[in-house]
């Protein structure tokens, strides 16, 4: 089976800022897809690039088999797409932007009223009085009313409450099972951890990896503080994968990454008062592919960002 998405080489070049460089990516069919990067990264960039919005400078992109710039009407016809800056009608109702929408689909209203119910939006309301975050809550609403093959959502969550947006995953994870193939784009590692089976990471508009969020969560650093009655036994220290040990009296605290077993194996041969154990974050994991040193210093996103 074809992807939904494929890209080979995809290239996006402002000038001599480069927004995305030589980025292979695939979606497959029916996954809930993040793609994850902080701000300024190339996300938007890609996720316009996808929509037929922007014009590669090299390479191609295919969203459901048609190419994304040459069939970009297509696209659109076929995609449910909510943008980072959403254009709203100020002096239109909520429902009525529904209205619209439906009949410009020809389907779609009962949906996106249904949607607006469980997102808790006023739709009585014209939009020149929503908040930020209802505004987000329409846009999201228009995205996603067609119930398309493909969602792409450029950081649906912002604005966002977050009793709204654990109502929105789960209506992504009842689209998902219906079928529907999800791409978002965010920089919200827990979101991205709720949410994907899969994820792509993206740094300076290349793609760094994509991992299954099982996968980087096995891989995350354990910390592992123990508490021994006398001392702490020097040969902690020489375990196989554990670092930052840090001794404060009959405390140890320490990271291990791998196999637990041998430091185990090495506590039972002592008297132990308390063990625990917990894991990193995936923020611990994100780091490890961008570098803790240069965290912040990528450039931020707006406008025509990258």
């Amino acid at each position: 089976m074809e992807p939904v998405v494929k890209t080979e080489g995809l290239t996006k070049h402002y000038g001599k800022v480069v927004g995305v460089e030589n980025l292979d990516l695939t979606v497959e069919e029916g996954e809930i897809f993040g793609f994850l990067g902080p701000n300024g990264a190339g996300k938007t960039t890609t996720l316009r690039l996808l929509m037929g919005m922007l014009r590669p400078t090299a390479g191609k992109a295919e969203v459901l088999g048609l190419d994304a710039w040459r069939q970009s009407v297509a696209v659109n016809a076929k995609v449910g797409y909510l943008p980072g800056d959403a254009a709203l009608y100020d002096r239109l109702t909520g429902e009525r932007h529904i209205e619209y929408i439906a009949d410009f689909n020809g389907s779609g209203r009962e949906l996106g009223m249904t949607l607006a119910e469980r997102l808790e939006l006023d739709v009585s309301r014209k939009v020149e009085g929503y908040s930020r975050g209802m505004k987000q809550k329409l846009a999201l609403i228009l995205a996603l009313m067609k119930k398309p093959p493909l969602v792409i959502l450029d950081e649906p969550s912002n604005g966002l409450d977050p009793l709204t947006q654990i109502e929105l995953y789960e209506i992504l994870g009842e689209f998902r099972r219906d079928g529907v193939t999800v791409l978002f784009s965010s920089h919200n590692l827990p979101e991205v951890e709720r949410v994907s089976g899969r994820v792509g990471i993206i740094r300076k508009g290349t793609l760094v990896g994509t991992e299954r969020i099982e996968d980087l969560r096995s891989k995350r650093l354990k910390n592992v503080e123990i508490i021994f009655p006398e001392s702490v036994p020097e040969l902690v220290r020489n375990i196989e994968g554990v670092s930052e040990v840090e001794v404060s009296g009959r405390r140890v605290q320490l990271k291990l990454k791998g196999d637990i077993n041998p430091l185990i194996a090495l506590l039972s041969g002592y008297r132990v008062t308390d063990f625990s154990v917990t894991h990193a974050s995936l923020e611990d994991v994100f780091l490890e592919f961008y570098g803790r040193q240069e965290r912040g210093a990528e450039p931020s996103e707006g406008g025509e960002a990258v």
